[in-house]
């Protein structure tokens, strides 16, 4: 297993990681996505470390608390063994306090995840969201009083846009307090939304990218194809209304590519799809997630081998979308600059 810096600071991560969303089971989303318990995620974090799996990502909305507890006891007695990236922002309650990112939020947050994962530090604490109405200032002054603290190592956020990232980085800097150096964020073959802005700024800043459903939401999996209906037991299913949406064109375009270059090369679907995400820009970590030893096997089998040149050119051919305002493809802006030329 290859091992990146995460953005700009000194913490090393698997190219790989594992995420345990499928632990613990509540809930319509979560229950549909699978329910490890403690015994089976303990084989599947075996099979992980082995492999040189260390980081595994969590969230306290993950099963309601479920995800935390089931990995915290999978854990135990090897927590020095292991990175833990967890999340907290989104709605645990219906109450104004159990949401958001405000002071009064996140310290008593941070103590509940500590207690569900059984720990007395979290390695890497994300954001989940941003929270628009609680001040910047006062977010980063509580995340600097949990680093200083020592309950939290590292910073990041989640599904961020580029503006609420860089003004984040900035007040940081102004300050003297820790800055995000990971943004979680959707990236796949199908979901190249990433690139436009958000690639750029962490190139630029130093935020390291961790990938999350980069299997497309499960389509990318192998098991859809053109003109045939999915299996019952697919949890795309039951959870695609949940997930980011994609045009049928794309996606079957997409996956008649990958099944060309699956016969090429001999290696699966999801294996190549993996595969080309670890070679993009800021991509520190891409994180892989599975219900059973089979499924989680075959996903680590994406990294110790490359795509070609070739390979990888024809699937960012297939994949490629026109890019949102103001983010033209660069021919039209460089056109445009030939027509009006700076002046000197």
């Amino acid at each position: 297993m290859d091992y990146r810096s995460l953005g700009k600071s000194g913490l090393k991560v698997p190219l790989l990681s594992f995420g345990a969303g499928t632990f613990g089971g509540k809930g319509p989303l979560f229950g549909a996505w699978g329910k490890t318990d403690a015994t089976e995620a303990r084989r599947l974090i075996d099979i992980c470390l082995d492999a040189g799996v260390t980081l595994f990502d969590t969230a306290d909305v993950y099963s309601d608390g479920a995800s935390e507890e089931v990995l915290g006891e999978a854990i135990r007695n090897r927590r020095d063994k292991v990175l833990i990236s967890t999340k907290t922002g989104l709605p645990m309650g219906e109450g104004p306090a159990e949401a958001g990112t405000s002071r009064a939020r996140l310290l008593p947050a941070v103590e509940a995840s500590l207690r569900r994962l059984g720990t007395d530090y979290i390695d890497l604490l994300q954001l989940h969201a941003f929270d628009a109405a609680t001040p910047f200032e006062e977010v980063l002054a509580t995340l600097d009083e949990l680093v200083r603290a020592g309950k939290v190592r590292y910073i990041g956020v989640s599904n961020f846009s580029g503006w609420q990232l860089e003004k984040s980085l900035g007040i940081a800097e102004r300050y003297g307090w820790p800055r995000y150096v990971a943004h979680q964020v959707y990236y796949s073959l199908v979901g190249r939304d990433y690139e436009w802005e958000l690639m750029p700024l962490g190139r630029e800043e130093g935020v390291g990218a961790l990938v999350w459903s980069p299997l497309g939401w499960g389509r990318l999996t192998g098991r859809l194809k053109r003109g045939e209906t999915l299996p019952a037991d697919s949890r795309l299913n039951q959870t695609a209304a949940f997930g980011p949406p994609v045009d049928d064109e794309r996606l079957f375009r997409v996956l008649d590519m990958l099944d060309e270059i699956a016969g090429e090369t001999g290696k699966t679907v999801p294996q190549i799809a993996l595969n080309w995400l670890t070679s993009r820009p800021t991509v520190a970590s891409v994180i892989i997630g599975a219900r059973d030893e089979a499924q989680l096997r075959q996903n680590l089998g994406a990294v110790g081998w490359r795509l070609t040149a070739e390979q990888t050119a024809r699937l960012d051919d297939a994949s490629r979308t026109e890019a949102a305002y103001p983010y033209f493809p660069y021919y039209r802006q460089a056109a445009f600059a030939r027509l009006n030329p700076p002046a000197v």
